[in-house]
């Protein structure tokens, strides 16, 4: 049995055609990137290395490094002359399929990058599908955060809600 999970979101809709060979790709590096079997996480930058080429294999482009150039910005708003006058930041994203991919480690849960994650991810051109990983048990010196439960939760939140329509699907998956 893997510890691999995911929930999609909104829960009255089917998960896009593309999640099952997303969470494989999980799966497949479950022994280097699961968090509820390591003794210690790795950083998301990290896990993103481990999982890179099996995600291009898959068509995504993927960020390679910290540099300008290794990058993947997905425009929010166009300027003059039709050029992106603001980019946002993701670690992966697939044209085809117009998902974009965020993974997150440590400070995921604790850190509220999740809703950096979110806020982002309404405003980026072209994007239909959120595809958030984040670790099943992120330890840390004072105990162990469970960051897919709580991403879970505030998924929840926001796409039961009948306040909010969100434009996007979201798919999470503990690693």
């Amino acid at each position: 049995m893997s510890n691999v999970r995911f929930t999609s979101f909104p829960r009255t809709e089917p998960a896009p055609s593309f999640t099952l060979p997303i969470v494989a790709v999980f799966r497949a590096h479950e022994s280097s990137i699961c968090t509820k079997t390591l003794p210690k996480g790795l950083t998301s930058d990290n896990v993103l290395a481990e999982l890179s080429s099996d995600l291009q294999s898959l068509g995504f482009k993927v960020e390679t490094g910290k540099g300008k150039d290794s990058k993947i910005r997905r425009p929010v708003f166009f300027g003059e002359g039709g050029q992106p006058s603001l980019q946002y930041e993701i670690d992966a994203f697939h044209d085809g399929w117009k998902c974009g991919l965020e993974i997150e480690a440590g400070r995921g849960g604790m850190g509220n990058a999740l809703y950096r994650d979110l806020v982002q991810a309404l405003v980026m051109v072209e994007l239909e599908t959120l595809v958030l990983g984040v670790a099943n048990a992120y330890r840390y010196q004072g105990g162990i955060s469970r960051d897919y439960d709580k991403t879970v939760a505030v998924a929840d939140a926001l796409y039961g809600h009948s306040r909010i329509k969100m434009p996007y699907n979201l798919v999470v998956i503990g690693y």
